[in-house]
């Protein structure tokens, strides 16, 4: 236990112990949850909703399908894909976060859709192998300490020929990343401290983007976690990517 005390990992641009870099993203979440859709909204534009409907439309998801949205924040994914899969399938709503959970479950419950959920770690996933037809991440894996711990968990609770899909910010296309960066540390922060009362949690996140592996490099790792025919399509010139990859 005492060297994993002392390992080490990225919190944005600041090197913090592991356990520190848990509790402090556990922080930026309690204090974004109540207002995260509304800046979700504000900082994409509102796109952030194409995206997650094109993660939808090449999930494979239908009629009595079994699905895991890890880090499923306030339930996005999770609503689209419960009126896929119909009364017949499964849809399971997780986050390690409770207040964003709390919040996914509420909005759920709102619309009509009482959908399990489950507060964990996407690191040590409660569920048995081989189990679900598609496991989805949007917009959580940069969080997570062992990226490669956690694909290897959702790899193992895919069923054979499920997928996996991975929405991550990512490499935006060179010649706009000057931009990008205004855009991201000037403007993101301010919005974030007028909506939020919370400049840091979005410096955070922006900066946590930059750090995270880019298209070909996360490709890569999902193929060290045992995925096969793994393929990214960008969207937004880069801003984002869907991966997929499949377990045979």
């Amino acid at each position: 236990m005492d060297a994993m005390t002392n390992e080490k990992t990225h919190f944005g641009y600041e090197t913090v112990a592991e356990q520190e870099k848990a509790r402090r993203v556990a922080d930026v979440f309690d204090s974004v949850a109540s207002r995260y859709d509304l800046m979700n909204d504000l900082m994409s534009g509102g796109m952030h909703r194409l995206w997650k409907a094109f993660t939808i439309q090449r999930s494979g998801v239908r009629e009595g399908s079994r699905v895991l949205d890890v880090a499923g924040g306030t339930g996005d994914l999770s609503l689209a894909f419960a009126k896929k899969v119909g009364k017949s399938g499964q849809v399971w709503l997780t986050d390690i976060n409770n207040a964003m959970l709390a919040h996914g479950r509420d909005r759920l419950l709102d619309k009509g859709y009482m959908l399990p959920v489950a507060q964990c770690d996407a690191e040590k996933l409660p569920f048995p192998d081989n189990w679900f037809d598609c496991v989805t991440v949007a917009f959580g894996l940069r969080n997570m300490t062992h990226k490669d711990a956690a694909l290897a968990e959702m790899r193992r609770v895919l069923r054979p020929g499920g997928r996996l899909l991975v929405l991550e910010f990512s490499q935006i296309w060179k010649p706009l990343a000057p931009l990008y960066d205004f855009y991201s540390f000037q403007v993101i922060p301010r919005v974030g401290k007028l909506v939020t009362n919370d400049a840091d949690s979005y410096r955070y996140l922006s900066e946590s983007i930059r750090v995270h592996p880019g298209q070909e490099e996360l490709k890569s790792m999902m193929e060290q976690a045992g995925l096969e025919k793994v393929e990214y399509f960008n969207l937004a010139l880069g801003v984002v990517a869907l991966h997929r990859g499949y377990k045979f």
